[in-house]
């Protein structure tokens, strides 16, 4: 999955505590994807952060992956850049972030088709349930994941209200890896991370593809 992994914690300063540390414990919990994305900053600040992590991801062999800013991906040297729909155009983003990965948001069967074509290097999909993390419409629901997985070959990310508890749904479902924020942050994060890469390794025993 050109360097992503199955589980991504995706950054939000609500969480209440220093990104840093929480990502740092993460990492040591063996989450191996890491998706920046804060909006409450200035540039400057995002970028002091970004290149925080950075480090960080680096050192344990992490993909680290900047939300919606190519210019700030490029800046910290990160393994890639996700965009929304309402973002950099695909064609322009590649220009600039050559063969680094694109992943593009996705809400409906329309967007990840034409992601797929446009060249992204995977799509998210979601929200899968409800969440209160970052307003992406309507819940799509397991069946609408489903129909996602089965119209591309490029890895489906299912995102939004996923948990330990349901993790294995989703997955069950055939996307190739879940995003996750509040459900990992939510609580014990050792706890969350263990349990969601329980489900992580349950997929793999089922049969599912390697990182």
């Amino acid at each position: 999955m050109k360097g992503i992994g199955r589980l991504c914690f995706i950054t939000d300063a609500r969480a209440g505590r220093p990104l840093g540390t929480v990502v740092r414990t993460l990492l040591e919990s063996g989450v191996r994807w890491v998706q920046y994305r804060e909006k409450g900053r200035t540039k400057r600040d995002r970028y002091g952060e970004a290149l925080e992590l950075r480090e960080l991801t680096r050192c344990f062999g992490a993909c680290f992956i900047v939300n919606d800013e190519a210019d700030l991906a490029l800046a910290v040297d990160a393994d890639g850049v996700h965009l929304g729909q309402d973002d950099l155009p695909l064609a322009e983003a590649r220009k600039i972030m050559g063969d680094r990965i694109i992943g593009i948001s996705t809400h409906s069967l329309r967007e990840a088709v034409g992601a797929e074509r446009g060249g992204a290097d995977y799509i998210g999909f979601g929200s899968i349930f409800s969440t209160t993390t970052k307003e992406v419409g309507a819940p799509q629901g397991i069946e609408a994941l489903r129909e996602i997985r089965a119209a591309v070959e490029i890895p489906v990310i299912a995102i939004g209200g996923i948990n330990a508890g349901n993790a294995d749904s989703v997955f069950a479902a055939g996307c190739d890896g879940v995003a996750v924020s509040s459900g990992l942050f939510c609580g014990d994060l050792e706890e969350n991370a263990k349990r969601l890469l329980g489900a992580v390794q349950r997929t793999r025993k089922r049969g599912g593809s390697e990182e």
